[in-house]
């Protein structure tokens, strides 16, 4: 650096100086990554030296050096980083000096509003505070003198790099364990919205303990691309300081697009692509570490044992045993390696079977068998041979095993070479939270959970390979299932299956959200409904494979995109399908008649001439983990017909903070006193609490009564607990968006609302929907994190489907009321 990019107070080591400093050089857009970082250090070095040699001379203290530890230590400073610093001294010195010497150092520190953590030791204090607290130890690792007795600086520093080897037996456990700790409290960095960049798994913190194992001499990380990953990772702290200003490490979704921008990158999408890329990197280092750790000293202990059995100090080194898998590949240690005899130059389908093999048997891919698979192994023939196909679908149905051969595989380019629409899909982020894993582990997920479901269909194979596919077309343009089919058809092909199967994957990867959306977004009962669900997936075998591949796509998604609900709607609309596909047709529900509750709600309604409510318990069911799970509350109101109903119902049950899962309104008709018939609404709502216990049917009927008589303000009462609760600060929502579904009934016409889900949303579109003089002939309610779908079946007055040009007014009309 030279002296016109930095410059201190030329006279001094000054606090003003070094400020004015620091800061030209991080307004430097020129000067960023290690470079930076690097002069940062330097800088503050320079300051710091100065700080130390005055203080030094004044207090008349000898035999002392200011020491970086931690991150300072290795020279990478951030712009909002921590300064570490151990003020290091023989012992030999007054306390009162060496005191005034720390404070002459540590108060211009915290003058300037740095973050300084700092400690005043001697070697042998330093020594002994790091045998007991691992934490220390390991910043001590990357101790470097800054100013003072250097050879004191080296002499500690030598002596810790001692310590930790001698001691790793017991040292490297616990901090295997801290590791572990800290991912699950923080999470995995590569599938986070929000990730903390230090803390989470694959993340800064684990990188450095990937060096610290180093240090120790029992084993050394994979370098390939670590590096790389770690400037990465870095790079994008450095930027998030700066665009925040703060000391922080969690990449927040507000502030992904500046710091993008800072580093010169696309848009957020592409940030988050390249920190998940590296994070996985430092991740599948982390894991290969780690087992080669576990198994250097698991050796270690069993030496002394050994040497115990061979009388006589034969000295023969044991071999390891090999147990073999498959041709060509073998168990040595725990691990999956090749067989001597042989040649992936000369067998193409030896990385599927390697792969397969250490799937089923549950074991690890050894890091040197996927290189030197990724470096010389033959490439499959287009299309794959069948036994190259069957290796495929093993890997895919071995269950949890397959996550880590997958990964294995991912991180050496394995499977973008066998399967190349991979690389599009690869850490490729889904913004939305609903979404457990990025687009690719999503699919590794989805054939996990296929893998317990393939007893249950006919094509276990088609269904696997359909779970590894079913999201393929994210990341192109357009409707990610339109994409998808026309991939997952090359796909297939290449793979090697007939043009039959390769018809039936494609259909599966265009329509693996037809049921779920279907069954919580329409009217079951409407025979078009179930009607168009028949013409998609024409044939019994297709269906059975399409259910399959839903459950498992939901329950790879994450916990708020399944539920018994959920699987009982779905399983309904499967059961209605293979009715019409067996030739049988769907019942018309207008010439049904209520149920024996309904109808008995209607008779007291038409009496009284109010509205009637039932609350009733769903029976609960076995949840995957064999808790119980309750399917929900159903509510049940049976009331004279009137306008206002929908709205009027909707605001009392978010009044009472009960959430909607599904509605269902139905008009009927029955004689009254005097013989005439009289119209009643019939509504079944599905709903469950928000929080707390569900309140009294009568308190609800009450309510309902005062807001249908104009007594109760639902709107103003909504508006008042919005007010008083108002909702944290976070990303702004997209805009609703309110659609008419093309041929969603012959009877009705079909509004489709998309939103961000709010109290009192469906009170709101109820009253939109009234205000354009519709009727609701039913409402389809959907939650998925924060966003609802719902779908509202409407007629004109005279009970007949809106003519195109009145639906899109009547959408337009929603939309306006909802923005």
């Amino acid at each position: 650096m030279t002296s016109t990019e930095v410059t201190t107070e030329t006279e001094g080591s000054g606090p003003s100086g070094y400020a004015a400093a620091r800061l030209r050089l991080l307004q430097q857009e020129a000067r960023s990554g290690p470079p930076r970082r690097a002069a940062l250090a330097r800088l503050t070095d320079d300051w710091l030296t100065g700080l130390f040699t005055a203080a030094a001379e004044r207090a008349g203290v000898r035999g002392a050096t200011l020491v970086a530890v931690g991150g300072y230590g290795r020279g990478e400073l951030s712009p909002r980083s921590d300064l570490d610093l151990l003020l290091l001294h023989d012992g030999n010195a007054d306390p009162a000096a060496v005191a005034a010497l720390a404070d002459a150092i540590w108060y211009p520190v915290w003058d300037l509003g740095l973050a300084l953590d700092h400690s005043v030791r001697t070697p042998g204090e330093a020594r002994k505070t790091a045998s007991e607290d691992l934490k220390v130890q390991l910043g001590l690792l990357d101790a470097r003198p800054v100013a003072g007795d250097l050879g004191l600086a080296a002499g500690l520093r030598t002596a810790i790099l001692a310590d930790w080897r001698n001691q790793a037996p017991k040292r490297l456990p616990a901090l295997h364990e801290l590791c572990q700790e800290r991912a699950e409290r923080a999470g995995e960095l590569q599938f986070l919205l929000e990730p903390d960049l230090k803390e989470a798994r694959g993340g800064l913190r684990d990188a450095t303990a990937l060096r610290a194992v180093a240090a120790s001499w029992v084993a050394d990380a994979p370098r390939e691309g670590l590096d790389r990953a770690r400037r990465t990772l870095l790079d994008a702290r450095d930027a998030l300081h700066l665009t925040t200003g703060r000391a922080t490490d969690r990449l927040a979704l507000q502030e992904q697009d500046q710091v993008a921008a800072a580093l010169g990158l696309l848009d957020a999408d592409t940030l988050l692509r390249q920190v998940y890329e590296s994070a996985r990197t430092v991740s599948y280092a982390t894991d290969v570490t780690w087992r080669e750790v576990n198994r250097v000293l698991r050796a270690r202990s069993a030496r002394p044992k050994l040497r115990a059995l061979l009388s006589g100090g034969l000295g023969t080194k044991p071999t390891p045993e090999r147990t073999p898998l498959a041709d060509g590949v073998v168990d040595a240690d725990g691990e999956v390696v090749l067989a001597r005899a042989a040649r992936p130059e000369r067998d193409p389908v030896l990385t599927l079977r390697a792969a397969a093999a250490a799937a089923e048997a549950g074991l690890p891919l050894s890091r040197h068998l996927v290189r030197h698979l990724a470096a010389t192994a033959r490439p499959l023939p287009v299309p794959w041979p069948p036994e190259a196909r069957e290796e495929l679908v093993t890997l895919l149905g071995a269950g949890e095993a397959t996550v880590g051969v997958w990964e294995a595989l991912e991180a050496e380019g394995i499977i973008t070479r066998l399967l190349p629409d991979w690389e599009r899909v690869h850490c490729r982020p889904q913004r939305n939270p609903v979404h457990t894993w990025t687009v690719d582990r999503h699919l590794v997920e989805t054939a996990v959970r296929a893998a317990s479901l393939t007893r249950r269909v006919h094509r276990p194979d088609l269904l696997l390979v359909a779970a590894l596919l079913h999201d393929i077309g994210k990341g192109w343009p357009g409707d990610h299932s339109v994409a998808g089919e026309v991939i997952a058809r090359d796909m297939a092909t290449r793979i090697g299956f007939d043009k039959h199967d390769v018809g039936v994957i494609a259909t599966l990867v265009r329509h693996h959200l037809l049921l779920v959306d279907t069954a919580t977004r329409r009217d079951l009962d409407d025979p078009a409904t179930v009607q168009a669900v028949a013409g998609a997936v024409s044939s019994a075998s297709t269906l059975e494979l399409l259910h399959a591949l839903t459950e498992a796509d939901a329950l790879a998604t994450g916990p708020a995109a399944w539920s018994a609900w959920r699987a009982s709607l779905v399983a309904d609309l499967v059961k209605r399908v293979g009715a019409v596909l067996a030739g049988e047709f769907p019942d018309d529900p207008d010439d049904e008649a209520p149920s024996a509750e309904h109808e008995r709600l209607a008779i007291e309604a038409l009496r009284t001439g109010e509205p009637v409510l039932a609350l009733h318990t769903q029976p609960e069911e076995p949840a995957e983990d064999g808790e119980v799970e309750p399917v929900g509350v159903e509510l049940l109101i049976a009331l004279p017909d009137r306008p206002g109903v929908l709205p009027a119902a909707a605001g009392v049950l978010a009044l009472h903070r009960l959430t909607v899962r599904a509605a269902d309104l139905r008009a009927v008709e029955l004689p009254n006193e005097v013989g005439e018939r009289a119209d009643l609404l019939l509504l079944s709502w599905r709903v469950a609490a928000e929080y707390g216990s569900l309140p009294q049917a009568a308190r609800l009927r009450a309510d309902l009564v005062r807001a249908l008589d104009g007594s109760l303000d639902i709107r103003a009462r909504l508006a008042e607990r919005e007010a008083a609760y108002p909702r944290r600060r976070g990303v702004k929502a997209p805009p609703p968006r309110v659609t008419v579904a093309a041929a969603g009934s012959r009877r009705a016409t079909v509004i489709e609302v998309r939103s961000q889900d709010a109290p009192g949303l469906l009170h709101r579109i109820g009253n939109a929907l009234e205000g354009s003089a519709v009727r609701v002939r039913s409402a389809h309610v959907s939650t998925l994190g924060a966003n609802a779908v719902d779908a509202f079946y409407v007629t004109g007055t005279d009970g007949e489907p809106l003519s195109p040009a009145r639906a899109s007014e009547v959408a337009r009309e929603v939309e306006k009321a909802l923005g």
